[in-house]
């Protein structure tokens, strides 16, 4: 098991590294902060550049924590936070199956980080070389709670900024301002 728990936290947070780079450098085809803004503004997360660097920071960060074996259950929790958030704002209306866009594979990761957290980052791993014994149920469950309120504290206020934000925008053309003549 200990190679299996190394070649899993590698794995899951070496990509989650690359991920994060995709948002925040543009890099392995990834659409850099521009891009990444973009698409925090059409899933109303605002302010869209400090979700776009959180989001890519949290990926690329969790993801080292992750793959290092170092406070596993922050780093798993910060991952659960954005696949969370995947869910909620990207995949839920698209059903379970990735095929249809849904949000099977981020369950997946999510389970997975939630075993890791559970079970341990393994003999492998920073954690161990420290001395760190962070893992167990408790741990578990604390790392899918802070993820999934993570999620929900962050889309909450990027959707109350965004209604701020279109308030504040002019009319477009053709619309006609309250208490206009028309």
């Amino acid at each position: 098991m200990q190679i299996a728990r190394f070649i899993g936290r590698v794995t899951i947070g070496g990509l989650f590294i690359g991920h994060g780079m995709q948002k925040l450098m543009g890099w392995f085809g990834g659409p850099g902060l521009e891009g990444t803004d973009q698409m925090m503004t059409s899933l109303k997360m605002h302010p869209p550049r400090i979700n776009s660097l959180v989001a890519g920071a949290t990926e690329a960060g969790a993801g080292a924590l992750v793959a290092a074996g170092l406070a596993t259950p922050l780093g798993a929790s910060g991952l659960i936070g954005v696949m969370t958030t995947a869910i909620r704002k990207v995949h839920w209306p698209q059903g379970v199956w990735n095929a249809s866009g849904g949000y099977e594979y981020n369950l997946v990761i999510i389970a997975a980080l939630a075993a890791l957290a559970e079970a341990g980052p393994g003999e492998l791993s920073l954690d161990h070389a420290l001395g760190i014994d962070q893992r167990g149920t408790r741990w578990a469950i604390g790392a899918l709670a802070l993820g999934i309120a993570t999620s929900i504290a962050s889309t909450e206020v990027g959707r109350r900024l965004a209604e701020q934000h279109e308030e504040q925008l002019p009319p477009s053309e053709g619309d006609t301002a309250p208490g206009a003549a028309g």
